[in-house]
């Protein structure tokens, strides 16, 4: 890990007025690929495709997204929203002197990448999207309310209430609190019991999969110790005023060319649907221009199918370049 932590060039970039702090990695003057991650982690999500990357000749920068490790952490929820986060990427754009770029993100990531290809189409090259699919915004009911009936136990729901979940998670050390979330193996939606906090429904395991070290686990929890979880969960508290402002989207397409990654054993992809929407008819007719890919893994599948992900990512950059 040292080796890598030499090789990576991090800097902090003033965009969209806050700043970002980005690990870079790859030739200045390759082309472009942007590796946005998602709840709960950092750039170092990215550690196995910044090298992949890298080496065959891209030139790669994953940053800390707004509110995560060494990122500006904006107070209120309200600068959270899916605008704000596409904002932050287009200035990393502007900074590095790209009119366009190849996108990657995972779970919230993915969310950023999917509305930056919607609103600004011109500057996606392409995007890949890990875990997260793009959703149609309801056209008669705010999200939270959709989820009323999942109960109060659902984990998007407990995390609306500003210091709720973080004083759950205060109950447990930092490397606990990432070993609980990043080592989710559970495939159904993520529902805790009748009054009890989902950070307590989680399991902590005693052996930890090969995919990931407990020294990874720590580089992880030391970050979130430094700039705790209120800004990563404000994301959640953004996504009614997300509903709100994204009215002029309403049935709007995304047209960037598109790869979608998923676990067949992520969390809700049997039980909510999740398998059925995304190979069915309505997700292609939002994003025309989609390709589908289902692997055997789980949610953080970047991370775990580290080298499988990789290729993917790869072929489909080749693809598009060769046109």
């Amino acid at each position: 890990m040292s080796m890598f932590q030499y090789e990576v060039n991090h800097h902090r970039i003033k965009t969209n007025g806050i700043y970002i702090h980005v690990a870079e990695l790859g030739e200045p003057g390759a082309p472009l690929v942007l590796l946005l991650h998602g709840f709960p982690e950092t750039w170092y999500s990215w550690r196995h495709q910044m090298r992949y990357l890298a080496d065959q000749g891209y030139r790669v920068v994953a940053p800390d997204m707004r509110g995560y490790g060494d990122s500006d952490s904006p107070l209120s929820p309200e600068s959270y929203t899916v605008f704000h986060l596409a904002g932050d990427v287009l200035g990393l754009l502007d900074h590095f002197g790209e009119q366009q770029a190849f996108i990657v993100g995972h779970d919230w990531g993915a969310v950023a990448g999917w509305f930056l290809s919607l609103f600004k189409p011109d500057r996606v090259k392409g995007l890949v999207a890990l875990s997260a699919p793009y959703s149609p915004r309801s056209p008669d009911i705010k999200t939270i309310e959709s989820f009323k009936q999942l109960g109060d136990g659902f984990y998007i729901s407990q995390f609306q209430k500003p210091g709720r979940a973080e004083r759950a998670f205060a109950r447990y050390d930092y490397l606990t609190v990432m070993k609980k979330f990043l080592l989710i193996n559970k495939t159904d939606i993520l529902i805790a019991p009748p009054g009890m906090e989902i950070v307590d429904y989680l399991e902590t395991p005693s052996l930890l999969p090969p995919w990931i070290t407990e020294e990874d686990l720590q580089v992880y929890a030391d970050k979130f110790q430094e700039s705790g979880f209120t800004g990563p969960l404000n994301y959640y508290r953004a996504m009614d005023l997300n509903w709100e402002l994204l009215g002029p989207w309403q049935g709007s397409k995304i047209t960037v060319p598109t790869k979608f990654i998923v676990g067949d054993k992520d969390m809700g992809f049997e039980a909510a649907g999740t398998r059925d929407y995304i190979q069915g008819n309505i997700f292609k007719s939002i994003v025309p221009d989609l390709q589908v890919v289902v692997l055997d893994g789980h949610h953080f599948i970047n991370q775990e199918k580290a080298e499988e992900v990789s290729c993917e990512i790869l072929s489909f950059f080749q693809k598009l370049s060769a046109v």
